[in-house]
């Protein structure tokens, strides 16, 4: 089960505004990258702003949390694997959802280690929240 559109992080420039700002969090099969909500940040200078392009955005997409999955060539040179291990990972996220706090993006970056283990979606769904109670996403951080 794939996730909701509306929970999908899909823009090139969404990808690149966590990567480039977003806190790093590490397990042994992933690395979880997010970036809080904006109405989380600190303001910032009109000196920043000269320098940062923001894209514009409607309240609705801010309200909800936004998730991608990154699972390189290097996991696996066969995209029936990286497929299945994306699906494993979209079905534990899935489960996530209600404990997830709102307006966060997320992109959950795959190890090449998650391949060789030949991992359950139990353990993916495990580490997963181990990942996001470290990163402060979950509600009450577990």
């Amino acid at each position: 089960m794939p996730l909701p559109k509306a929970y999908r992080l899909k823009s090139r420039w969404d990808f690149q505004a966590v990567f480039r700002e977003g806190i790093r969090c590490h397990s042994s099969h992933f690395t979880l990258r997010a970036l809080k909500p904006l109405g989380a940040k600190q303001p910032y200078t009109s000196m920043d702003a000269a320098n940062v392009r923001i894209k514009p955005t409607s309240c609705d997409n801010l309200a909800r949390t936004k998730i991608g999955i990154s699972i390189s060539t290097k996991v696996s040179k066969r995209a029936v694997v990286r497929n299945r291990i994306k699906r494993q990972i979209a079905i534990a996220l899935y489960q996530l959802m209600p404990k997830l706090l709102p307006g966060w993006r997320l992109v959950v970056i795959v190890k090449p280690k998650a391949a060789e283990s030949e991992c359950i979606s139990q353990q993916f769904l495990q580490e997963l929240e181990e990942l996001l109670a470290k990163a402060e996403v979950i509600n009450g951080y577990s």
